[in-house]
């Protein structure tokens, strides 16, 4: 309604769903596209990854097109759910910690599977409760 979005303009906290959508965005847009280079498609492979000429680009499709959705919020729910695909199969496979015998590799895999975990959770919050205010979905009354 008019009314509802007229006191959220004018909440000073309302500003805090853009921040946190560009936050949660920046790394999925900016990584998303050395997917397309050989080099990540040559690493992915060396850690095992089938077919990686062809999974590793998707996966920056999927991080591109999920991050630029969340960061202007227009179908964000839809876009989380391609980041939260990502993440999930992505995580595991990249980030194997448990595998590795160097302590200083097996350190910095766990903090990359950490770090991709929390911001799973993030995408899962976008997931439920959507863009929030000042987003396209907001502005088109979607929630």
């Amino acid at each position: 309604s008019i009314r509802r979005k007229t006191e959220v303009v004018t909440d000073r906290w309302s500003l805090m769903a853009p921040l946190g959508r560009t936050l949660l965005s920046a790394i999925f847009i900016i990584y998303g596209f050395p997917h397309f280079t050989a080099q990540t498609i040559g690493y992915a492979a060396h850690h095992g990854v089938p077919a990686a000429g062809i999974l590793v680009p998707l996966s920056g499709v999927m991080a591109i097109v999920g991050g630029v959705s969340i960061l202007v919020g227009y179908h964000a729910k839809a876009g989380a759910w391609l980041l939260i695909i990502f993440l999930l199969v992505v995580t595991p496979v990249m980030h194997n910690f448990w595998s590795a015998t160097d302590p200083g590799t097996r350190a910095l895999q766990q903090g990359m599977f950490m770090k991709n975990l929390a911001m799973t959770g993030g995408a899962i919050l976008v997931a439920y409760f959507g863009a929030g205010p000042w987003s396209v979905d907001w502005s088109a009354g979607r929630k």
